[in-house]
Formats: C-alpha cells, sequence, structure tokens
C-alpha cells in the first residue's frame, strides 16, 4: 500500500491559485489571451485558475506524453491532442500541473512556436527542480518543490489519484 505524504493542503492551493491569477489578470489586461492547458494533469489547475481570473480568456487543450506508466520521464514525446484554436498572432499562456525534466515543457514550446503566436508564456502549479534538465523560464510558478513523486490535484501515478483534492508525495 502506498504512503501518502501531504505537500500542500487545499486552502494553501487556493491561495496560490487566487494570487497568480490576480497576476496574470494584471499583466494581460486589455489583451487577447488564449490559455493552453497541458493534458492531462493540467485540467484541475486550469479550472480553479480561470475562474479566479478577471479578464477574458479562451482555453484549449493539447496532450502531450512521456511518462507512460512510469514515474520518469521516458524522454519521447508525443502529442495526444492536437490545438483546436488558432494561435497565430496570439498571447498564448501554457497551463502545467508540474514541470520537472523541462524536456517535455521544451519540446511543447518549440511546437507551439510553429504556429506563430504573438507570445508564449508559462503558468505552473509545481515546478520541481530535482531532475531539471532544460534550463527554461517559468513565468507563473505557485509552488517549488525540490524533490517526490507527486500526486493530487490533477497530478496522477499511472492514471491514478488524480482526484485527490490536495497534493501528496507518493511513497511507493
Amino acid at each position: 500500500m502506498p504512503d501518502f505524504i501531504p505537500v500542500l493542503k487545499k486552502d494553501d492551493i487556493d491561495k496560490m491559485v487566487a494570487a497568480v491569477a490576480r497576476r496574470i489578470s494584471s499583466d494581460y489586461q486589455d489583451r487577447e489571451l488564449i490559455l493552453i492547458g497541458v493534458l492531462k494533469g493540467s485540467f484541475i489547475f486550469l479550472s480553479d485558475l480561470i475562474r479566479k481570473l478577471s479578464i477574458p480568456v479562451k482555453v484549449d487543450f493539447v496532450g502531450v506524453s512521456s511518462y507512460g506508466s512510469g514515474t520518469a520521464s521516458s524522454g519521447k514525446i508525443q502529442i495526444t491532442k492536437k490545438l483546436e484554436i488558432d494561435i497565430k498572432k496570439k498571447d498564448v499562456l501554457v497551463v502545467e500541473d508540474i514541470v520537472d525534466s523541462g524536456l517535455t515543457l521544451t519540446w511543447l514550446i518549440d511546437y507551439l512556436m510553429s504556429f506563430k503566436p504573438k507570445t508564449i508564456k508559462v503558468c505552473t502549479l509545481l515546478d520541481k527542480i530535482e531532475r531539471r534538465e532544460k534550463k527554461l523560464i517559468l513565468d507563473y510558478v505557485c509552488h517549488v518543490v525540490n524533490e517526490g513523486f507527486l500526486v493530487g490535484y490533477g497530478l496522477d501515478y499511472s492514471e491514478d489519484y488524480r482526484n485527490l483534492p490536495e497534493v501528496y508525495h507518493l511513497k511507493l
């Protein structure tokens, strides 16, 4: 049976999401912003985030997979769901649940750049620096963690535990 070690309580997550939503709303006031959620993990964070924004936004999703059923990135990245909104000459904010090695996000930003957006910035719930392999600029970060395999609030282990309302370090 796995152990769940608490990392972030629901109240703390709510406060962090509200704070980052205020910053995004201020930074993109009077601009057209398209949020692109990275499936599957970001959907809960994105859902909470858009409800706290005070600006109008459009939302799309892109599916990117590099983990399979393991706890570390396989390094092989594939698109599992393509964009449906035209992002050419638009301000884009990629919304991630967690940035770990940076390999997938770097690949995704390059992919999105091929659509010629005006700008691309990144918002993540969790910045996990333990295994960072690529130097990245993360424009909006709710919380930094150093280590651990995290689940809950959209994050999964082999498709399990996404439904947990808080973030936990999963000890197998």
